[in-house]
């Protein structure tokens, strides 16, 4: 019986994957208000009745969407105790640490940057969805915060950098907004991007930058 449980489990679990897959892929494309459950169901090869079902309505779908591409799975672990970001905390250095935050972000932002821009366009004129987010501090914003806090303390950081100055810097350089300009506008690989990422906050963050 509990064999049978988890294998149920299991194709309950890859048939959201799958609708979340579809939803997310119709999103970027169309756009949220043009695209229809049914081309969802469609795309992702169920009924419709089974979205209904499984998220209830359109806005629950997109904020589960939301959820999935930033963390990347849909196990209910926050983006700071993620390994990834574990890993920037822990780094002994403002170098490494800084070499971890850039990475990391890039493998985010690979996943959630089409999506970040849909569901702006979206909220401009959609009421229901501004009300999945409502006006408070961006989390991207906190996560970069907690981020510059550890790594302005470790070994290598500019002398006297202040926390405010360095989030800034990180939270403009690492937006969705300019990841989107530089590697679907301009077409350079996610890796360059990354690459140019790092050198421009190790130039701003670091000391000692240009020896």
């Amino acid at each position: 019986m509990r064999e049978g449980k988890g294998k149920q489990g299991n194709k309950s679990r890859e048939t959201r994957r799958r609708i979340i897959e579809a939803a997310g892929e119709l999103f970027v494309e169309q756009g949220y208000g043009a695209t229809r459950l049914q081309e969802i169901a469609d795309r992702a090869g169920v009924a419709v009745q089974t979205i209904y079902f499984a998220f209830r309505n359109k806005p629950s779908l997109l904020k589960e969407l939301v959820d999935v591409a930033i963390a990347g799975d849909d196990e209910p672990v926050p983006t700071m105790d993620r390994p990834w970001f574990r890993g920037v905390m822990a780094a002994d250095t403002a170098e490494a640490a800084l070499a971890a935050l850039t990475a990391g972000t890039r493998e985010t932002l690979e996943r959630v940057a089409a999506i970040n821009e849909m569901v702006h366009a979206a909220a401009a004129t959609d009421p229901e969805i501004r009300e999945l987010w409502p006006d408070r501090t961006d989390p991207r914003y906190a996560v970069i915060a907690t981020a510059a806090r550890s790594m302005t303390a470790k070994p290598g950081a500019r002398p006297a950098l202040q926390v405010e100055e360095a989030s800034d810097i990180i939270y403009g350089v690492l937006s969705p907004e300019l990841f989107l300009i530089l590697t679907r506008d301009r077409a350079w690989p996610p890796v360059k991007w990354e690459r140019w990422a790092y050198d421009t906050l190790r130039a701003q963050l670091l000391a000692d930058s240009g020896s």
